[in-house]
């Protein structure tokens, strides 16, 4: 029998189980076709109901108006760092940016090689332990980009802010983990592998409106409204990563979709919040205001226990728990296919170490 393993990886994120048999029995037939998913054209029928499938459900899971087109690019997010401004930054125009951490501090870099720059807001200055408040945009902007969720650092932004400038999002991190209207943005991108399916696939929700107004002579492989005429097929996509992200939609429908699963999470980080509030052996690492619900950073006020600590986790099979680098200690990534049992062995593994070494 296979050991329960409980996955707080932050990325590639857990993905839930009966998706992941689904995927690899495709990989072996899919369709009844006697063919893999991964040896079939990409133009075939039976691939394009997959495409087409898995756009409406984002359009839907984000009520997105007409205006918008949905595609699935490779590249990552990191590739949005550099096509957002390459599509919507014109030539004299300016880009503003909200920096809350190392993923839109890399977004940053990217737009300064292509045109004027201005960080609107910054956590820098306390390590991005917060999420930047009552700042003003401009309304001088081509577009105002910010990161919803740092999945290092731990913070969320809780309200976006309202503007007349185009919005633009990074929501890797906790994209469908709550309820968003996509309405009030122009762009949203996110990898795959954190809520939505394997790496390897980047979705962009765009609107066509803010397109084509650049000025510049644009790279085919970088252009919106070139893959938007291909329908993401400009060239060949992620097949396999585009297939478990429409598995993965679907079990999120199935089950009560963002409505319910915004519950789930929100009883999923009271949880374990309230026990690293509560266990005196243990402190969170940011604001408590700008708390992440996708992932819960934490330390050991003695980090010398580190060791003992680390060994109840192996032992109760916690795995993907250490902190990043840039911030050490822990982080616990809560998903939507991370199950709330797996939040209660931490919580639990919590308190057995403090009545062990309190």
């Amino acid at each position: 029998m296979t050991t329960k393993v409980h996955n707080f990886s932050a990325g590639p994120g857990i993905l839930p189980q009966e998706v992941l048999k689904q995927a690899a029995n495709a990989c072996i037939n899919f369709d009844n076709l006697n063919l893999s998913l991964l040896e079939i054209s990409h133009r075939s029928k039976n691939f394009e109901a997959v495409i087409n499938n898995t756009r409406n459900m984002v359009k839907n899971l984000l009520h997105l108006d007409d205006d918008f087109e949905v595609i699935f690019l490779g590249g990552g997010a990191s590739m949005q760092f550099a096509m957002v401004p390459y599509n919507l930054l014109s030539t004299t125009g300016k880009a503003g940016y909200l920096n809350t951490g190392v993923w839109a501090s890399k977004a940053i870099k990217e737009v300064k090689l292509l045109g004027n720059t201005v960080v609107v807001a910054s956590s820098e200055d306390r390590k991005f332990n917060y999420i930047p408040k009552n700042y003003e945009i401009p309304n001088d902007l081509d577009y105002f980009h910010l990161t919803s969720n740092n999945t290092i650092y731990g913070t969320q932004i809780k309200t976006f802010p309202k503007t007349s400038v185009p919005l633009v999002c990074d929501m890797s991190s906790d994209i469908f983990s709550r309820e968003v209207n996509g309405n009030d943005f122009s762009l949203i991108y996110a990898g795959a592998q954190k809520n939505m399916g394997p790496a390897g696939a980047t979705m962009v929700a765009v609107r066509k409106s803010i397109l084509g107004k650049t000025e510049r002579k644009m790279l085919s492989m970088l252009d919106y409204l070139v893959h938007i005429k291909g329908q993401s097929m400009y060239n060949t996509p992620p097949v396999f990563p585009i297939y478990v992200t429409m598995l993965t939609l679907e079990w999120l429908i199935k089950n009560g979709g963002i409505a319910h699963i915004e519950k789930m999470n929100n009883q999923k980080a009271a949880l374990l919040y309230s026990e690293i509030d509560r266990n005196p052996l243990f402190k969170g690492t940011c604001a408590v205001e700008d708390r992440s619900l996708m992932n819960v950073t934490f330390v050991l006020e003695n980090p010398e226990k580190e060791i003992i600590f680390d060994k109840l986790a192996k032992d109760a099979n916690l795995s993907g728990i250490r902190g990043h680098r840039d911030v050490g200690g822990y982080r616990a990534s809560l998903y939507n296919a991370l199950p709330i049992e797996s939040v209660k062995t931490l919580v639990e593994v919590m308190q057995h170490f403090e009545k062990t070494n309190g």
